[in-house]
């Protein structure tokens, strides 16, 4: 493709309200992807975009907040607990019907992959941050988890 159509393109997506153009002109394709990236961001992660407000912020008493998360959360075992690092989709194996990448009572060590979170269509693998024995497993395959939810308990 010519270099001057090609910065044509560029410059029509930069001034247009469009985020995404693709171009095939027989065997010749040309995609251009336009995001904004917040300051510090990594370029491999989006923006988030919100529709509309997010909703007030109201404080509980610290004493309800406390019984609200023993009533919500079960007996953990003793152990470490690995919580997830994102919001997302919980997968314990890289496909379906594959076998889990981890498994209660396995040994592992620090940077072993124990699940996949999903997010935004990508795939992150979540590594065990200490060496031991996985006691328990709190989510189930396919659950959506949020930032900081109990994943994995290790003794």
């Amino acid at each position: 493709m010519d270099l001057r159509k090609l910065k044509k393109l560029i410059d029509l997506t930069q001034e247009s309200g469009i985020s995404e153009l693709e171009v095939t002109e027989g065997e010749e394709k040309v995609r251009i992807v336009k995001y904004p990236y917040p300051a510090g961001m990594p370029s491999g992660m989006h923006a988030p975009v919100y529709m509309s407000a997010p909703p007030p912020v109201v404080s509980a008493p610290a004493a309800s907040v406390a019984e609200a998360e023993d009533a919500a959360s079960p007996e953990l075992p003793p152990g470490h607990v690995l919580k997830s690092p994102m919001v997302g989709m919980f997968y314990r194996a890289t496909a379906p019907g594959a076998t889990p990448l981890a498994e209660v009572g396995q040994s592992v060590k620090v940077g072993d992959r124990l699940c996949i979170i999903e997010a935004m269509k990508l795939m992150n693998e979540i590594e065990s941050d200490a060496d031991g024995t996985i006691k328990a497993i709190l989510v189930e395959n396919g659950q959506p988890v949020e930032f900081g939810q109990p994943l994995f308990v290790i003794g």
